[in-house]
């Protein structure tokens, strides 16, 4: 059931954030930002490799003061994820983390100080291969911008981002992304769709401030799905006010959904019904919570009944439908077995990891073979 996304991506110049490729032909990456003290080392490494665990492929770290800038040190040595610095206004933090081995800088070149501060980051950002992010967000406009504009508008938004890239441009600096963030959706909607014909920059997509796990689920999920259907979008971060573990699942679940990017299970279940053959929603949070740890590329379907459970099981890599005190097994679009109703959440866990386990075999064995067969090539065998 892995289908091919209809979606046809914008394209873009592509940067890199230490390993990580943004733009061009490179996968939509998935990013969060820790909410831990940075000063407190132990609790932000901590959810670093959290995030790491549930594939985060780049995090943010706010870096509010050097005393922050030389935490980010120690923490840069204790986690292999790369880490973009969120700074403000003092471009000596800028200077400390790129020393430190930042991957890339979220700045706004208007606010770090004079053009010969800004310059001396741009200089050093340039010598280390160091990414800047310009990041725009409604409620911190420029105040000639809101007195122009009256109010956040696409236009200023736009307007403002464009007036920092001008600064990088002016510095011959063109390694950059660029957002415009905003918590009304069809302003930032609006707003990335102004930006993105005006420029070739990857952009950093977002709804700012969106809200709690629930309600900013939702927002994220409208307002990126807008612009990601429509092409525009690079790399993403789901800001919700909970876990940021969830914000990476979030993210690759609105990128699952659109056939944009796979990581991890994609669970087909339906809602339940009085047709159901065993409680669905009891099935499904357990399987959830048991495989979550998964980051393996795997449709599952699980449906409590026969009506709709047969078609889908047979299009999943492993599929269940709900039959009288024993349910039908399907693997690979074949029926295998039948599984007693009490023994679900155990049978499918155990033949998913067993999936897993074959198809990383699978791989180390095309990858330990396939340098014997090169060289063997040149030698008539």
């Amino acid at each position: 059931m892995h289908h091919e996304s209809p979606i046809r991506r914008r394209k873009t110049r592509q940067i890199h954030v230490g390993k990580v490729a943004i733009g061009g032909d490179a996968p939509i990456s998935v990013q969060s930002m820790t909410n831990t003290e940075t000063r407190d080392i132990a609790a932000t490494v901590a959810q670093i490799r959290r995030l790491e665990a549930v594939g985060a492929d780049i995090v943010r770290i706010s870096v509010p003061s050097m005393d922050a800038a030389e935490a980010f040190k120690t923490i840069r040595a204790q986690v292999e994820t790369p880490l973009v610095a969120d700074i403000h206004f003092d471009h000596r933090i800028a200077l400390q983390v790129m020393e430190d081995g930042v991957d890339g800088l979220r700045i706004n070149p208007g606010n770090i100080g004079s053009l010969d501060k800004t310059r001396l980051v741009v200089e050093m950002a340039r010598d280390k291969g160091i990414p800047i992010r310009i990041g725009v967000n409604a409620g911190s406009l420029e105040k000639d911008i809101q007195e122009k504009y009256g109010e956040p508008t696409p236009e200023a938004l736009v307007e403002s981002a464009l007036r920092h890239v001008s600064i990088l441009d002016e510095l011959n600096f063109h390694d950059v992304k660029i957002s415009v963030k905003a918590s009304d959706i069809f302003l930032a909607v609006s707003a990335y769709r102004l930006l993105s014909e005006k420029v070739d920059y990857p952009l950093h997509l977002g709804i700012t401030e969106a809200g709690g796990l629930r309600s900013g689920t939702v927002k994220s999920a409208i307002g990126l799905g807008l612009l990601l259907r429509d092409g525009i979008g690079d790399t993403i971060r789901v800001s919700l006010a909970a876990d940021p573990v969830e914000e990476i699942r979030v993210g690759f679940d609105i990128l699952k959904s659109l056939h944009l990017r796979q990581k991890g299970i994609n669970l087909i279940a339906c809602p339940s019904c009085s047709r159901q053959e065993f409680d669905v929603i009891t099935t499904i949070n357990a399987l959830e919570a048991r495989l979550e740890d998964i980051l393996e590329p795997m449709d599952i379907s699980v449906i409590g009944c026969v009506v709709n459970g047969i078609g889908e099981a047979k299009e999943a890599d492993i599929g269940l439908a709900g039959g009288d005190k024993r349910s039908i097994l399907y693997y690979r679009g074949k029926q295998v077995d039948r599984v007693e109703n009490s023994d679900i959440v155990d049978v499918l866990e155990k033949r998913i990891r067993a999936e897993i386990a074959e198809r990383q075999a699978a791989r180390h064995e095309v990858e330990h073979h396939l340098p014997v067969l090169q060289s063997g090539s040149g030698h008539g065998e």
